[in-house]
């Protein structure tokens, strides 16, 4: 995901929480949604800066090069600049960019079954009218 690209708030917005319960008519559920969405951006986020940091890491400590290292207080400065992962969770959320589902609200196969069922019987009787 670029997250470097978001128009995601990068301060604190005052929100309308009927807002958020669009998607799932329940705000707790969807605060759900945001915050594992959060985590799992977050978790992105992490796992590239570790990996262009990996890049500096040295076997010695030489003073020098630790403070004249500015290519890692850049990547770190740019980092510390994104929008928290929470911030771009709540865009993602209220842009519909998320894909979300609930297991207790899928139906059964008993209940799926018994709507094919049902759909086909229902097309079985509009095709003799």
């Amino acid at each position: 995901m670029e997250y470097k690209n978001t128009k995601a708030e990068r301060d604190t917005v005052t929100r309308d929480m009927r807002d958020f319960e669009a998607g799932t008519d329940n705000t707790f559920e969807t605060i759900a949604v945001i915050a594992k969405r959060a985590n799992q951006i977050g978790a992105d986020i992490k796992e590239e800066l570790n990996s262009k940091l990996a890049e500096f890491a040295t076997t010695s400590d030489n003073l020098e090069e630790i403070f004249e290292n500015r290519e890692q207080i850049e990547i770190s400065k740019f980092y510390e600049a994104l929008p928290k992962p929470v911030s771009i969770a709540v865009e993602e959320y209220l842009t519909d960019k998320i894909y979300f589902r609930n297991p207790a609200n899928d139906p059964t196969e008993e209940e799926a079954e018994a709507s094919a069922e049902a759909a086909a019987a229902a097309k079985a009787a509009a095709a003799k009218a």
